[in-house]
C-alpha cells in the first residue's frame, strides 16, 4: 500500500535565506550578525570585575536599535583528554606515564557565540503558533528598508567596540565560513542541527514533536525561565563558590555559574533579550493598569496586580531604564534513556541551586529549539517571556569559561579544577 503521508522537509522549512557579508539573512527578512565570545576563566574573576562586565553588557545592549533581539548561547560538550606526544620515543618513563595517566579523561568544553538580531514589531509579537515549524512553506521576503538596516549595522559596530574596550571579554565576528563550514570542517549551523562538534560527524533525522525531540539517537530536555514567578527575589552578578570559599577569602562565580561549567553534561544555555518599543510598552501598561483598576472591585488579585504594574512602570520611570522581555533555557541532550533521566534530575537541581524554580517544559521543545537555531531569534515564541529590565536580565548572563593553556612556551602542567584535565600553565612570566 502506498504511503501518502506527507513528511515535512527540512529544505522547506528551513527558516534562514543566506549569508551574506558576515550576516545571516532570515526568510522572513531578519538581519543578524554572529559573534565568538571570550569570556574571563572561572575562579580569576574578582567581585568588582563581575560588576564591570555586567555594566559593559548594560551598555552595549543600549546602543542597539529597538526590535533588536540579543540571543546568548553557551555550548557545554563533554569530551576526552588526549595525549599529544603519547607515542614520541624520545619521551622519559614518567613523562609517558603522566600522559597516559591523563589520556581520555572526560571534562567540560565550553563555546560562546552571540547573536543580535533585527527584526519588526510583528515578528516580536507572534506566539508559537505562528512559527515557522507550523507553516507549510515559507515564502522570503524582502527587505524594504535600508536606513534601518544600516542603522542596526552602525548599532552593532558601535555594540562591539564597546564589548571589546572593556578589556574583560571580547567578542569577534563569525566568518561565512564559520557559519556554513568549509570541505571538511563543520560550521556552526551544521553544528546545531545534528549537536555534534566531530568534524566527521553527518546531519540526523530531525523528529520535533510536540511531546518529544529527538536528533539522530539523541533525546533532549528542555528547562525553561520563562515567567516571574520561576525567578528568585532578588539576583545578583555573582556569588560565592562555597566549596572554594573560607571564612577570610571569598572564591566568586557569576550567579548562573550552576548551568554552565558546573552542570557536567551535554546542554545548552540560551539566553534572550527582546528590546521593544519602550514608550509602547508603556503606554500598554498603563491601559492594564486601568483595567486592572475597574475590575478590583470584584477581584483582590486585579487589585494586586494594579499595584504591581504601577511599581514596574514607577521604576522604569525614577531609574530612566526602559523595560524589556527575557527569556532562559537549558537544552540538554543524551542518547542513552537512563542517563536522560539523571540528567533531567541534575539540570532541575542546578537551576533550583540559583533560587529558580525548574520547570520541565515539555511543550514547546521543539519550537524553543527551533528559535535557538543561529538567526531565527525572530521565531521565539512571545508567549515564553517575561517582562523585567536590562540589569536583572544581565545577572542570569553566563560570566565565565573554562581553563585555557597558556601561550608561552615555557611553563608547567597543572590540573583543572573542576575536572583534572592536564592545563599548560606559565607561572613565570605570564602574571
Amino acid at each position: 500500500m502506498r504511503n501518502t503521508a506527507k513528511v515535512r522537509t527540512l529544505e522547506r522549512l528551513f527558516p534562514l535565506l543566506a549569508v551574506e557579508n558576515g550576516c545571516i539573512i532570515s526568510k522572513e527578512a531578519d538581519l543578524t550578525v554572529a559573534f565568538k565570545v571570550e569570556l574571563p576563566e572561572l575562579f580569576t574573576i574578582t567581585e568588582e570585575e563581575y560588576e564591570q562586565i555586567h555594566s559593559t553588557w548594560s551598555k552595549a545592549i543600549k546602543v542597539l536599535p529597538v526590535y533588536s533581539i540579543v540571543h546568548k548561547q553557551d555550548w557545554y560538550t563533554t569530551e576526552t583528554y588526549r595525549a599529544e606526544h603519547l607515542g614520541n620515543a624520545q619521551m622519559s618513563f614518567l613523562d609517558r606515564s603522566s600522559e597516559r595517566h591523563f589520556n581520555e579523561r572526560p571534562y567540560l568544553n565550553h563555546d560562546c557565540y552571540l547573536y543580535l538580531t533585527k527584526t519588526t514589531r510583528q515578528r516580536m509579537a507572534q506566539k508559537s503558533d505562528f512559527s515557522s515549524l507550523v507553516q507549510g512553506r515559507l515564502v522570503p521576503k524582502e527587505m524594504t528598508d535600508k536606513e534601518r538596516i544600516s542603522a542596526f549595522l552602525d548599532a552593532v559596530d558601535q555594540f562591539e567596540r564597546i564589548v571589546n574596550d572593556s578589556g574583560l571579554f571580547s567578542i569577534a565576528r563569525l566568518t561565512e565560513e564559520e557559519l556554513l563550514g568549509k570541505d571538511n570542517e563543520r560550521g556552526l549551523l551544521d553544528r546545531y542541527l545534528s549537536l555534534e562538534r566531530d568534524k566527521s560527524a553527518s546531519l540526523e533525522d530531525l523528529s520535533l514533536r510536540a511531546k518529544e525531540v529527538r536528533i539522530g539517537d539523541k533525546m533532549l530536555c528542555l528547562h525553561t525561565l520563562s515567567s516571574t514567578e520561576d525567578l528568585p527575589t532578588s539576583v545578583s552578578t555573582d556569588r560565592a563558590y562555597e566549596k572554594l570559599s573560607t571564612d577570610k577569602s571569598s572564591c566568586r562565580l557569576s550567579f548562573s555559574s550552576p548551568v554552565g561549567l558546573l552542570l557536567s553534561c551535554n546542554h545548552i544555555y540560551n539566553q534572550y533579550l527582546f528590546i521593544p518599543d519602550g514608550e509602547e510598552a508603556k503606554k500598554r501598561f498603563e491601559s492594564t493598569a486601568r483595567n486592572m483598576h475597574s475590575l478590583a472591585r470584584y477581584s483582590r488579585a486585579n487589585a494586586i496586580n494594579e499595584e504591581w504594574i504601577h511599581d514596574y512602570l514607577n521604576t522604569s520611570v525614577t531609574l530612566g531604564i526602559s523595560p524589556i522581555r527575557a527569556h532562559f533555557n537549558v537544552l540538554a541532550w543524551s542518547d542513552n534513556e537512563r542517563e536522560m533521566t539523571d540528567i533531567k534530575n541534575m539540570v532541575g537541581s542546578a537551576i533550583s541551586s540559583m533560587d529558580c524554580t525548574p520547570r520541565h517544559n515539555t511543550v514547546d521543545t521543539a519550537t524553543l529549539y527551533w528559535a535557538g537555531m543561529p538567526g531565527n531569534a525572530g521565531d521565539f515564541p512571545s508567549e515564553e517571556s517575561y517582562w523585567t529590565f536590562i540589569p536583572p536580565a544581565l545577572c542570569l548572563f553566563s560570566g565565565e569559561t573554562n581553563y585555557k593553556d597558556s601561550l608561552s612556551p615555557f611553563g608547567i602542567k597543572m590540573c583543572d579544577r573542576l575536572s583534572g584535565k592536564p592545563i599548560h600553565v606559565d607561572i613565570s612570566d605570564l602574571p
